[in-house]
């Protein structure tokens, strides 16, 4: 694992992915459990960051990943 954490594009992606889907993601969960002040929110900003996030991060990851896996040990 700490292969892929050393891998630049993997970790860009993981970032990407943690700070575009997070903010969204947090809000449903504090919903769901009673802690957000709406109770049926619509976060459209948060919705729009991770709509624009979530597949640059996911190709990032994964160019990584096939990085890691394509070199020799």
């Amino acid at each position: 694992m700490t292969r892929y954490v050393a891998n630049r594009l993997f970790k860009i992606g993981i970032w990407l992915f943690v700070l575009g889907c997070g903010p969204l993601l947090a809000i449903l969960l504090l919903a769901s459990i009673g802690l957000w002040p709406d109770p049926n929110p619509n976060p459209i900003g948060p919705g729009l960051l991770a709509f624009f996030t979530f597949w640059p991060a996911v190709i990032c990851t994964g160019i990584g990943a096939l990085q890691v896996r394509r070199e020799p040990d």
